[in-house]
């Protein structure tokens, strides 16, 4: 084992021979969007990017599945299936398999198996002081599916949360080891903080966050604001607000989107200074508009991150 559990990673990595590494993940959760067939590329998006954020290129997927076969049309399941293949195909992977359970709730997500050169896994160990952070896709997707769920999302914050979701990370991906990032981690779950932190704890370093830099979804602090908060963001305060100091001009508004669980979220790069707005520049050309650098490592309070 080259990664394994003891620094949280995106996924295990596995050394086959000199040149080669599996890279392996799984991946999968309810449905946060109506619509079938975008649930199923969202889910596929969200599963490939564990092994895009180890700085592997994905080879093999296996579909995850539970359906309630008595209760719903296989139509349903049809769609998901297909809006799942539609990224495996968009990211060269191939659909070798997978299982399915009946249940009496909607589930989908991959198991992926990928590759990387022993040398040049990007974990989220390898931080170093003075590197800048970048980030590749703005926050609030949970916030805004909350809102979703609530029938008090726009249009606009809808259509927008989804083209975030089923964007696929391979491009920031592929660029970040051509400017020679030290580590990544992918945003999910644990909100923004909460891998930022798996990054800083692993790395035994510092972050300074600059929160003016942070892109964000339309609507999000709208949403914020009227309390459209999801569980899992207050569950991630309760966790990790012990190692994070907020400055006072911070809004509490901001802090609950940095919180906020992400689905299928972008990458958090660290790499190094003079390479960082050229990777920013080459993202946007590709269409990766709110890439942006965010912040920066720092040697000291190791363990910590300064939100400025």
């Amino acid at each position: 084992m080259l990664v394994g559990l003891e620094t949280s990673d995106d996924a295990g990595v596995y050394r086959l021979n000199d040149e080669m590494a599996l890279v392996q993940t799984v991946d999968f959760f309810t449905p946060i969007v109506d619509d079938p067939f975008t649930f199923g590329q969202v889910a596929a998006a969200n599963a490939l990017s564990d092994v895009y954020a180890m700085g592997g290129t994905p080879l093999t997927a296996m579909n995850l599945v539970a359906f309630p076969i008595q209760t719903l049309s296989s139509s349903i399941l049809k769609e998901i299936l297909r809006g799942g293949l539609s990224k495996i195909d968009e990211a060269g992977v191939a659909l070798v398999g997978g299982h399915t359970i009946e249940d009496q709730e909607i589930k989908y997500g991959l198991s992926v198996t990928g590759i990387v050169h022993p040398d040049k896994i990007l974990s989220n160990a390898k931080a170093v002081a003075g590197d800048k952070l970048v980030v590749t896709k703005p926050l609030g997707t949970g916030i805004i599916s909350t809102a979703l769920k609530g029938e008090m999302a726009s249009e606009k914050a809808v259509k927008e949360m989804v083209e975030t979701m089923i964007a696929l990370n391979q491009k920031a991906s592929e660029r970040m080891k051509a400017f020679g990032a030290h580590a990544c981690t992918d945003i999910t779950g644990f909100g923004f903080i909460g891998h930022a932190l798996e990054m800083v704890m692993a790395s035994r370093i510092g972050m300074v966050i600059d929160s003016k830099k942070i892109p964000l979804l339309s609507g999000v602090m709208e949403y914020a604001g009227l309390g459209l908060i999801p569980g899992g963001a207050h569950s991630n305060r309760r966790f990790y607000s012990c190692r994070v100091e907020v400055n006072s001009s911070v809004s509490n508004l901001l802090m609950d989107i940095l919180y906020d669980p992400q689905t299928s979220g972008g990458l958090l790069i660290s790499l190094p200074s003079g390479q960082a707005e050229a990777l920013v520049e080459a993202l946007k050309r590709e269409g990766g508009v709110n890439t942006s650098i965010i912040g920066e490592v720092v040697a000291e309070p190791e363990g910590k991150i300064r939100i400025t």
